[in-house]
């Protein structure tokens, strides 16, 4: 080998260890220049008081206490760890340190992603899946802890098909992950689900002899995810508070993370979609029937609810990785590093270049940004009406919720769909949104409304105005006020 060649193999060595954080910045920066738009959900609000509250009482919930319909309910908090990061954060920073936070998982994702890719593809695939991967993802990043788990599941399934990849099981130092996984957010059930299929993927490629040894050892590292799973300050029970949301039925078609996937409108995920059928037939793609079921289910998730779209959308790529690299091999100077130490110092510095230069950047961006959240989540001049007008009990929009647990006002409902019920959520939907305009009067009857406080577009606003006994005294092009009519009146604004 020439010394010329040597020292071009030992320059893309290097380059492709940079790869990963190069991508991660990259990633970083883009969701910090449009961290606006990652303040949206007004589940961040209810998030981050949760977060508050665990930091001040040194303990965690187990009974609600921010709704006055469900006052004392068994409820507990799947996302505990994530809470307390975005209550740090926020505490800090204000807006600034939630959207920091959610660019910082949303780059270990992208980071974590190409890293594991690189070792089976050629870096310039694994970098354009994972744009495509955050492409189909963007809808759903949103400062919440989902994003932060985010990573963690990519490292979790990336670990777990390259040991099924090399033929054996997976090292008992990934457990923490698990044990991580769960601190962070309920979706760590998708992990333990994705054990099964993967490890058959590992026993059928194994020799015939070793299949039962290799078999038996990935069901004692099953048993000991599912034990690490339960390693959080709710042990078992954060296995019920996590599944706890798949039983809402009907429910889940109504809130839009959980709606089916629609293709009324091309989408980026009908693009996937139709591109990984076109691969498939124009390279003749042969897959085992273990990736075929895993290619499927995470197919059929995302087409049933679309917040699984970015588990398809990372996770696709990693069962796929393997074979991909079979079919487009690698040219020997990308297949050959160089492990010298004077590289492996060269390499470190560029790093440290790269995270000092993505510092300085979020300094520079935050001396003239202030980072907002969306106003049609905060009806800001009309709480401040209620409060004024000193009322207690208040009939609010789904999406209010999280915003008046901000506020410190006792909720009638809130993003917490599990601890409503199908039925409770269900009633008060169909009574705001016209299908069952009888319902309303119950409902404020039976709950003891004293005001409402309604999305100002939506039916629920136009009932009230024709309902005897209530009233509108305030409208914005957020929110609708009304109150009853047997209200003290001299306390009313003149209209």
């Amino acid at each position: 080998m020439s010394l010329s060649f040597a020292n071009s193999i030992a320059m893309q060595s290097r380059a492709r260890a940079l790869l990963p954080l190069c991508v991660g910045a990259g990633t970083y920066l883009f969701f910090l220049f449009v961290g606006d738009t990652l303040l949206q959900d007004s589940d961040s609000f209810w998030q981050i008081k949760i977060g508050q509250w665990i930091l001040d009482h040194g303990a965690l919930p187990y009974t609600d206490f921010y709704s006055f319909t469900r006052p004392g309910e068994s409820w507990i908090s799947t996302s505990w760890l994530s809470q307390v990061l975005f209550a740090l954060s926020y505490a800090q920073w204000g807006w600034a340190g939630p959207v920091i936070l959610t660019a910082i998982g949303m780059a270990l994702t992208a980071a974590v992603f190409v890293y594991l890719l690189d070792a089976q593809i050629e870096a310039p695939r694994a970098v354009l899946f994972a744009m495509l991967a955050l492409l189909l993802s963007i809808h759903h990043v949103l400062a919440r802890p989902h994003i932060l788990a985010l990573p963690v599941m990519v490292a979790w399934v990336g670990l777990l098909m390259a040991a099924a990849d090399r033929r054996s099981a997976p090292s008992w130092y990934w457990l923490p992950l698990m044990a991580l996984w769960a601190n962070l957010h309920g979706g760590f059930v998708l992990g333990l689900a994705l054990i099964g299929p993967i490890s058959l993927e590992a026993v059928e490629h194994a020799e015939k002899g070793q299949r039962l040894k290799l078999f038996m050892r990935w069901v004692l590292f099953g048993v000991g995810a599912l034990i690490a799973a339960c390693c959080t300050p709710y042990g078992w029970r954060t296995l019920m508070g996590a599944t706890n949301i798949l039983s809402l039925g009907e429910l889940l078609s109504l809130i839009f993370e959980w709606m089916p996937a629609n293709f009324a409108t091309f989408t980026g995920f009908e693009g996937a979609l139709l591109g990984l059928i076109a691969l498939g037939y124009y390279r003749g793609l042969v897959l085992s029937a273990p990736r075929i079921f895993l290619i499927l289910f995470l197919t059929w998730s995302a087409l049933t609810h679309v917040r699984n779209i970015e588990a398809f959308a990372f996770l696709v790529p990693l069962v796929l990785a393997k074979p991909l690299g079979e079919m487009f091999p690698r040219p020997l100077a990308d297949t050959v590093g160089a492990d010298r130490w004077p590289a492996r110092y060269v390499t470190a510095l560029g790093a440290l270049m790269i995270v000092a230069a993505s510092w300085t950047s979020t300094s520079l961006y935050m001396g003239h940004h202030r980072f907002t959240f969306t106003m049609t989540q905060t009806p800001v001049a009309a709480v401040d009406l209620l409060e004024k007008l000193g009322v207690q009990r208040i009939f609010n929009a789904y999406q209010f919720g999280g915003y008046l647990i901000s506020r410190d006002v006792p909720v009638y409902v809130d993003g917490r769909a599990e601890l409503y019920g199908e039925k409770f959520v269900m009633d008060f939907f169909k009574a705001t949104e016209g299908k069952k305009p009888e319902l309303l009067p119950r409902l404020l009857d039976q709950y003891k409304i004293d005001a409402t406080l309604l999305v100002a577009d939506a039916p629920g606003p136009q009932i009230l105005d024709q309902l005897k006994g209530w009233k509108r005294i305030y409208a914005d092009d957020i929110a609708v006020i009304h109150v009853r009519e047997n209200a003290d009146d001299a306390a009313l604004p003149s209209k």
